[in-house]
């Protein structure tokens, strides 16, 4: 058994059995059910045709071995989409991401139901948050060199959450159904130019599927390489209307709106120095910079955007 270093719900390791063959297992500190449900819609998705790792179920026939506790799966060769997405990337992550909601439409737990866009994000809850925050980093006589940044992006984001909340007021109805539940870079797996798995679902919850397609058409890692993610969002958009001819276009084209207005109203991980200080990591300081800026860099070309998108 070897760790893998990646993960923070979970322990990771690579398991390498008696005949040479090579097993994930994930190691579990949280509640045993959520994790059996989020395994069982990774089961339903797999049966759907989306290329989801087949888990490796106990000789009783249980998904989690609840002695370890722990869960044993195939596992994938590849790399995950962390070096963002590119090229002939896009076309493969949209028809997958269209074949995952297509079967995900299916799941007996919610029907796809059309909400107001206004639920994407309680703006008036994140004004709250956002008080918290600075309210707290406020008081603290000293501060570290990512708190201090931290405060001021929270300041900066607290300032803009009327334009967030002008955003979702002017979008139409939105498709909200059981989704993946965790869809960034991190999860998804990629053999060269194609989706190997998708990994790590989350227990199943209704949500915005415009939300989901944003969480990795808009991800921070890909969206501040260039310009090219607009183009390649296209793509990703066709492929997956493609694969999924009764997606809605207006869910489709208000992706990076809903995007850009539930990044604002986030105070993760800006908070984190407060709520879970030993999750502070050199990587999340990374990645917190990089959410700030994507969803500043959204709100700028959110017009330029839509237009193109229309």
């Amino acid at each position: 058994m070897t760790k893998i270093q990646a993960g923070t719900a979970t322990i990771n390791l690579r398991v390498v059995d008696d005949v040479g063959q090579r097993w994930f297992a994930k190691v579990y500190r949280g509640e045993l059910e959520r994790e059996r449900a989020a395994i069982e819609l990774a089961e339903f998705a797999r049966q759907g045709g989306v290329p989801v790792p087949e888990v490796r179920r106990t000789l009783d026939g249980e998904l989690i071995d609840e002695r370890a506790p722990m869960s044993l799966w195939e596992f994938v060769d590849g790399e995950t989409a962390e070096g963002g997405i590119s090229g002939a990337r896009w076309s493969a992550v949209g028809t997958v991401l269209g074949r995952l909601h297509r079967r995900l439409a299916e799941h007996p737990a919610a029907a796809p139901t059309v909400r107001a866009a206004l639920g994407v994000r309680d703006i008036r809850q994140s004004r709250e948050q956002f008080d918290r925050v600075i309210g707290a980093y406020a008081r603290r006589t000293a501060l570290g060199p990512f708190e201090s940044w931290a405060l001021e992006a929270a300041k900066e984001r607290r300032a803009l959450l009327g334009k967030a909340a002008a955003i979702l007021a002017g979008l139409p109805e939105l498709t909200v159904q059981v989704v993946h539940g965790d869809l960034a870079s991190p999860n998804l797996m990629m053999r060269g130019d194609e989706v190997g798995a998708v990994i790590d679902f989350q227990p199943p919850r209704p949500r915005f599927t415009a939300w989901e397609i944003a969480r990795i058409g808009c991800d921070p890692r890909t969206l501040l390489l260039g310009d090219e993610w607009i183009d390649g969002l296209q793509e990703l958009l066709v492929a997956y209307r493609e694969e999924h001819p009764a997606a809605r276009l207006d869910d489709l084209v208000s992706t990076v709106a809903v995007g850009c207005a539930y990044t604002l109203g986030s105070t993760y991980p800006l908070a984190e120095p407060l709520d879970d200080p030993e999750a502070v990591t050199p990587a999340l300081e990374l990645y917190a910079r990089a959410r700030h800026q994507t969803a500043l860099v959204m709100l700028e070309r959110l017009p330029e955007v839509r237009d193109r998108l229309s």
